[in-house]
């Protein structure tokens, strides 16, 4: 049995950049789903800059296990084929906000013009206690629409409009 950390985390649509958003460097990220259960594990790759890894989460929501192993480049290119059909590319940029950083996804290729952001926190009181930005639009943790394993596998919610 895998032991995973333990993420705490809340997801929002964003309607609008904000102006702390401006000037601020991206980076790309290529991530695609290797296995993706019924029950909500998944088996990810990500290249992000010259970062590569290998990711595990369980669970639904607010709370999910998650745990992370570096891989070679190498490793990425073996395992990235396994991929297909599976995949997302995003620009992620790190906005400043109340002592939090909030990481904004902008994705590119079949789902461009989708924007999420998510937080994380060290606990679940915190996470209840954090007050959103105003440029935050929609909470959707839980939604199972827009977890990223979600739309690698079926593009853009229908809910979500275009």
């Amino acid at each position: 049995m895998v032991i995973l950390s333990r993420e705490i985390e809340r997801k929002f649509l964003v309607d609008r950049h904000p102006e702390e958003f401006d000037g601020l460097p991206g980076r790309k990220i290529r991530q695609g789903y290797l296995a993706v259960t019924e029950g909500g594990t998944e088996v990810r790759v990500r290249r992000e800059g010259k970062r590569h890894v290998l990711t595990i989460k369980e669970g639904h929501g607010l709370g999910r296990g998650e745990d992370e192993l570096e891989i070679t480049v190498a490793q990425f290119a073996a395992l990235w084929p396994l991929t297909r059909g599976r995949r997302i590319k995003k620009t992620r940029y790190r906005v400043p906000h109340d002592g939090r950083t909030i990481e904004v996804d902008v994705y590119r290729g079949k789902l461009k013009g989708l924007t999420t952001a998510e937080v994380e926190f060290p606990d679940e009181e915190s996470s209840s206690r954090f007050q959103p930005p105003a440029w935050l639009g929609r909470e959707v943790t839980g939604d199972e629409h827009f977890r990223n394993q979600d739309l690698a596998r079926h593009g853009w919610p229908l809910e979500a409009g275009r």
